[in-house]
């Protein structure tokens, strides 16, 4: 079993979930401020200690036509900034209709931040569940 931690990216606010590669669940953890488009990197690392993830998941933005929109420069941009800390594999996820999916599940229309992660995370680890284990194996690519 390994544990991901996800991220929804956003200038503002940035949700965080937990999941477990066994049972391809993800669970919301908190919201984090970010501070003049800087995120909150203590906060981060404290999350990345408690947790000790094997691997890092970060929603990247594009349109429903893929097409990229403002927030996919900002978010691959946090990916790296990621892999550059916390030394990490970092693997960016589509976040089409997280937020939509996370007004949903919640029924709220705000401060749904780390329930638009877990649904990120859920659909990442449905996806890419195999492939991860391969890569943690040795025996695939990231």
């Amino acid at each position: 079993m390994k544990t991901l931690l996800c991220f929804d990216y956003g200038s503002k606010h940035i949700g965080v979930a937990v999941g477990q590669t066994i049972t391809g669940t993800a669970t919301p953890l908190e919201i984090i401020s970010s501070y003049n488009n800087q995120p909150d990197w203590e906060k981060i690392q404290q999350l990345i200690e408690d947790w000790q993830p094997a691997a890092l998941i970060v929603g990247v933005p594009v349109h429903l036509d893929d097409t990229r929109q403002p927030m996919t420069e900002a978010a691959e941009k946090f990916v790296r900034q990621l892999e550059g800390r916390f030394h990490l594999p970092v693997f960016g996820a589509d976040e089409r209709l997280s937020t939509f999916e996370a007004k949903r599940r919640s029924g709220q229309e705000t401060a749904v931040d780390s329930i638009a992660a877990q649904a990120i995370l859920e659909t990442w680890l449905t996806d890419n569940n195999e492939q991860f284990d391969e890569f943690q194996d040795g025996t695939g690519k990231e």
